[in-house]
């Protein structure tokens, strides 16, 4: 057979599209630039197995764990239309070049892509850490061979989350609640959160009184704080513990004795300085970016979450303005330092950088961490000004917060001198020593380009003073004015935020930077955790879910055997270790590991009930239900009869429902069924309630009128139905859910009617004939004419749209030209379908489609800031999530015999004979 024809062009394969037109540009017309729009394929989910492998392992988890934990995998939709676009192109290239993204992930595509196109051409690997001419040219003259540990340290992630998600999962379905998840990093992350809470909740406060005034020399004034009491020290927020505890011998004072001391001291109304310190300090600049420092800065200062944060990070990557944004390394290339050196000095004159360049060794051995830390581009670094014009609003305000962390980072310590006087008062009989501090910078250093931001402080009474002194000395004399007591009161723990749970995930070594917006993202998307402004609140399904881990799968959500999984990953990244025997001792146990087979298998009883429940008071306990959580109340008067039950309001957060607060919700009065009035049509009496799904209105039967003997004026009972006969069921009462701008407290009677004698017939089509009627349904107000459904603008257009209008809106055509005139912003075609991409206005927001694909926009960024290159990156990695799970119906029809071969003909084994433990189909 001949051989095909080349063009002598060389194939590249990206992984994003975004990166394509950029690489081509700088490699010229010797080059073709493509793209996998991220992985191609990956293990397969229960449906893509054929029914031989339905019973073996392989069906359970797409893994054949007798067969070495081989992988079976199959290619995405996307990722077959992906493959075909490939193959045509290799056809006429002569060499093959594999440049996706440096790390394990980037690496495993790579594998993937070898795998699956089998090329019989030249293949080399090539990696870059910012795409800019000089970058992508030194890459293309530089290239390696594809490194199979890292892709086996992949693929052993990969494996290990599979099992741990797909054994422990089904246990929270059945014990806690259907649709949970566990995971090997989310369950340690929810724990992070949970705990944390715990700590909120066992936390008892302090209270403590102390003295403030201003000390006045001349015209100068400063503040000064109570210090000493006759020598000994007054009690200060670090002096209590958790349990509101004194930790070592102070003075508390109380409001009595700080008012009375105050007093006195304004009596005295001067001070004399008995002591003078000053003591100079020095402050070294911070190390540059890495992906978790940079994801805790852009919290704290932009107030960006962590996905966001890297999801802005990519796209300044993609187009070249920073270097690679997942690295561990704080290190930075000899051109880089020269490139914040040459600017630092340019910006903030010759003293702004030491003599010596500053190094900054990677704490990281992680071998896909080779690279940089993050930085901008190019050996000339561009200012903020420079690009403004080419950025979005948040891209500019990340580049900006990057370059100034770089150029920083290569600049001179920041000198200071701190000053602490002290200042006794004769108080009556009582002498009160009063102290201040005030820091002055002498030399502000890496200071001019940046200062990092602070997480959250418990008590603001400990802060340090930072204010300037005026020039003093021993036995000046000062005036006291302004003195008041202050209380002040201990807090607990801040709860996390996005930022301080990065850094804590970190610290503990939990996951990889590269991961950790992934897995925030997760646990809130799982409805473990809620955000209350910046913090982290989790919620009570949470508590459940991590006790029944802690007490079942102990090993498994310990901190530090999570951070060791991922010791023993870095290990098989560097080829120290095996991964088929990793994860048989993993999977089975071994030495001290018992294994995850071992703890499935052995669980024994849980008790769903307790395990959910959490008592809050003796009568009163917490309890997670199929709707959320309540309080469960017995009566101690009647023990035996039913409990009641007490829904939890919405945005109380655990640490909230004290006992103090449990017995306010049981002591209310309960919300009861609020009469409109009665119906004229038929008598009925129509009340308004707050149900389990939101507020609605119903008719009820008006209640029966007494029966009273007429001659001795007694009530009597009803006569009661015959044994045996018939009981009619009673008809269903009519019912209407409340529009979401109507609430409980203020729909009156019309509207309530109205709502109940919906759908509203608006009028007859005078074509067909067919009524129209208006409604309310679950995407929002539609209008029906027959099988034809068009949507309305507003709930009220329900009760006054007219025939005319709703002609209008009928005579309009469904699809086309209307809907596509309702494009925010329009763009040319996707590279992937062909199709032209528009941003559109949709019921939950602007989204960006291509017809086939569509993307919400995050909240937060502008729609009409999302340039084309934005666009096309969206709908990628859309595509390359693939398709929402479907949900199961409740009831199915018996489904017909599918057939299998297709099936087969979709899935790939791993056929490479340089890895072992793989098998070919």
């Amino acid at each position: 057979m001949p051989k095909a024809e080349t063009s002598g062009k060389k194939l590249v394969i990206v992984e994003s599209p975004t990166k394509m037109k950029s690489i081509q540009g700088y490699l010229g017309d010797g080059y073709e630039v493509l793209s996998s729009v991220g992985h191609i394929r990956d293990l397969a989910d229960r449906k893509a197995i054929p029914a031989e492998l339905k019973k073996t392992s392989v069906g359970r988890y797409s893994i054949d764990i007798e067969n070495d934990f081989s992988p079976y995998y199959v290619e995405s939709e996307r990722g077959k239309k992906t493959v075909a676009e490939l193959k045509r192109a290799l056809k006429s290239a002569d060499e093959l070049l594999l440049a996706t993204d440096e790390d394990r992930e980037g690496e495993a595509i790579a594998w993937h892509l070898l795998e699956t196109l089998k090329p019989k051409v030249p293949v080399k690997r090539m990696v870059f850490h910012e795409i800019t001419k000089d970058a992508i040219r030194a890459a293309v003259d530089d290239t390696r061979d594809l490194d199979l540990a890292l892709v086996d340290a992949q693929e052993t992630r990969r494996i290990l989350d599979r099992l741990y998600g797909w054994d422990v999962s089904p246990v929270l379905w059945m014990k806690v609640q259907q649709g949970l998840s566990a995971g090997r990093v989310q369950s340690a992350a929810t724990r992070l959160v949970v705990d944390r809470e715990r700590e909120r909740i066992a936390f008892v406060s302090a209270s403590y009184w102390d003295v403030a005034a201003l000390a006045v020399k001349a015209t100068d004034s400063f503040g000064v704080t109570l210090a000493r009491l006759d020598g000994a020290p007054i009690a200060r927020g670090s002096d209590f513990d958790d349990r509101g505890q004194l930790k070592k011998p102070v003075v508390v004072l109380d409001e009595g004795a700080a008012a009375e001391l105050a007093s006195a001291v304004a009596d005295a109304g001067e001070a004399s300085v008995t002591a003078l310190e000053s003591k100079p300090g020095t402050r070294r600049p911070y190390a540059p970016f890495t992906t978790s420092t940079m994801q805790q800065e852009a919290g704290r200062k932009l107030s960006m979450s962590a996905k966001h944060a890297m999801g802005v990070a990519q796209r300044l990557y993609e187009k070249g303005y920073i270097t690679y944004m997942r690295t561990d390394s704080t290190a930075l290339s000899q051109q880089a330092v020269t490139a914040a050196r040459e600017q630092a000095v340019q910006l903030y004159g010759a003293k702004a950088v030491p003599l010596n360049p500053r190094v900054y060794a990677s704490k990281s051995k992680n071998a896909q961490e080779a690279h940089e830390a993050i930085r901008p581009s190019g050996e000339n670094f561009r200012t903020p000004a420079q690009v403004a014009g080419s950025l979005d609003r948040d891209e500019l305000r990340l580049y900006d917060l990057i370059w100034k962390r770089t150029v920083a980072s290569q600049m001179s310590d920041a000198t200071y001198e701190t000053t602490t006087v002290t200042l006794s008062v004769a108080a009556g009989e009582r002498t009160a020593e009063f102290t201040a501090s005030g820091t002055v910078y002498t030399f502000k250093g890496f200071l001019e380009a940046y200062e990092e931001g602070r997480d959250e402080k418990r008590s603001d009474a400990d802060k340090a003073d930072d204010q300037r002194l005026p020039q003093l000395a021993v036995g000046d004399v000062l005036g006291v004015r302004d003195v008041e007591p202050k209380g002040h009161s201990t807090n607990p723990k801040p709860r996390y935020t996005e930022a301080s749970l990065v850094k804590a995930l970190e610290e503990r070594g939990i996951g990889r930077p590269s991961t950790f917006a992934s897995i925030i993202d997760t646990i809130i998307a799982r409805g473990y955790v809620t955000k209350r402004g910046q913090a982290l609140v989790p919620s009570w399904t949470a508590f459940s879910v991590v006790r029944l881990l802690e007490q079942h799968f102990t090993e498994l959500i310990d901190y530090d055997f999570t951070a060791a999984l991922e010791d023993d990953l870095d290990a098989i990244a560097r080829g120290e270790q095996k991964r088929v025997d990793w994860l048989r001792e993993f999977y089975f146990g071994g030495g001290d590991h018992v294994g995850l087979r071992n703890i499935v298998d052995n669980l024994g009883e849980i008790d769903a009930r307790e395990l959910n429940s959490t008592p809050i008071t003796d009568t009163a306990t917490l309890r997670i239900g199929r709707y959320g959580p309540y309080l469960e109340v017995i009566d101690p008067a009647h023990p035996d009869a039913d409990p009641r039950r007490v829904n939890l309001p919405e945005d109380l957060a655990p640490d909230e429902l004290t006992a103090a607060r449990a017995q306010e919700l049981i002591d209310a009065p309960v919300a009861g069924d609020r009469v409109l009035g009665e119906n004229p049509a038929n008598g009925k009496l129509v009340i308004v309630k707050d149900g389990r799904f939101g507020p609605y209105v119903q008719e009820i039967d008006p209640p029966e009128d007494e029966l009273v003997d007429e001659e001795t004026g007694e009530v009597v009972e009803a006569p009661k139905p015959k044994r045996g006969a018939k009981k009619e069921a009673a008809p269903k009462p009519r019912t209407a859910s409340l529009f979401k701008s109507m609430s409980v407290d203020s729909v009156d009677l019309d509207t309530a009617l109205q709502l109940l004698d919906l759908p509203r017939v608006v009028g007859t089509d005078p074509e067909s004939g067919e009524p129209i009627t208006a409604q309310n349904g679950r995407y929002g107000p539609y209008l029906k004419k027959g099988a034809d459904s068009r949507t309305l603008q507003s709930e009220q257009q329900i009760f006054d749209v007219t025939l005319e209008q709703a002609l209008e809106i009928y005579a309009q055509p469904k699809y086309g030209a209307r809907r596509a005139s309702s494009a925010l912003k329009e763009f040319d075609a996707d590279p992937v379908s062909g199709k032209p991409i528009r941003i559109r206005d949709g019921r939950f927001g602007p989204y960006v489609t291509d017809g086939e694909t569509n993307v919400t926009i995050p909240r937060g960024e502008d729609p009409l800031a999302v340039e084309f290159e934005r666009a096309v990156q969206m709908l990628a990695d859309k595509r390359a999530k693939g398709p929402a799970p479907k949900r199961a119906a409740a009831k199915r029809a018996t489904p017909a015999k599918k057939a299998t071969t297709a099936k087969k003909s979709t899935t790939t084994r791993k056929t490479t004979t340089a890895r072992k433990g793989t098998t070919e189909k």
